[in-house]
C-alpha cells in the first residue's frame, strides 16, 4: 500500500498560498469535499466541528483543513462565505485542478464528477469521505474513516493527539 505523501501548495479560503509546510507545529486534520455536497460534507464538517469542541483546549492545537476536490465552483471567496458561518475553525483549500489532482494523489483521495440532474450546476463530485490526522511535523498520524460513530471518532482523534 502507498502511504500518503500528505503534500499540497494550494490557496487558503483568504486567497493566500499555503503548502502542508504552512501547518507545522500544529496537528492537522484534512478532510476533502466541495461546498455543493448535500450529505456527506455537511454531516463530517458537522461532527468534527462538534468533536473540536467536546475536545475543549486540546482543539486549540489542531488546525481542521477542507480541501475542495471541485475547484471550479470553490473559489477562495466561495470557500470562505461556507465555512465561516458554520464551521470558522476550518481553513478552506482550493487552487487549480492540476494543483486539487496533486493533492488528492498525495492524499490518495477518489473523487470524480458526475452528471447529477438534482444539482442546479448539474453535476456532483463523489468522493472519499476520510478525515486525515496530520502530526505536528506534517506527517501522516491516522486516519478516520465515515462510518465510526461520533464517540469513537471522538476517542480516536483525542487519542491521536495525546
Amino acid at each position: 500500500m502507498t502511504p500518503i505523501d500528505a503534500t499540497f501548495s494550494l490557496v487558503d479560503h483568504h486567497g493566500a498560498a499555503v503548502t502542508e509546510q504552512s501547518y507545522r507545529g500544529r496537528w492537522v486534520t484534512v478532510f476533502f469535499g466541495f461546498t455543493h455536497c448535500r450529505m456527506v460534507c455537511p454531516r463530517a464538517l458537522g461532527r468534527l466541528s462538534a468533536t473540536l469542541a467536546d475536545l475543549g483546549p486540546l482543539a486549540d492545537e489542531i488546525q481542521p483543513l477542507y480541501i475542495t476536490v471541485d475547484p471550479e465552483r470553490d473559489s477562495p471567496e466561495v470557500m470562505r462565505a461556507f465555512l465561516e458561518h458554520d464551521h470558522p475553525r476550518f481553513t478552506g483549500l482550493t487552487g487549480t485542478s492540476e494543483q486539487i489532482e496533486r493533492a488528492k494523489r498525495a492524499f490518495r483521495v477518489f473523487a470524480r464528477r458526475k452528471d447529477d440532474p438534482e444539482d442546479p450546476d448539474g453535476y456532483a463530485v463523489p468522493h472519499t469521505a476520510i478525515t486525515y490526522v496530520l502530526d505536528p511535523d506534517g506527517a501522516y498520524a491516522t486516519h478516520l474513516t465515515d462510518g465510526l460513530d461520533d464517540p469513537t471518532f471522538t476517542a480516536r482523534l483525542r487519542e491521536a493527539i495525546s
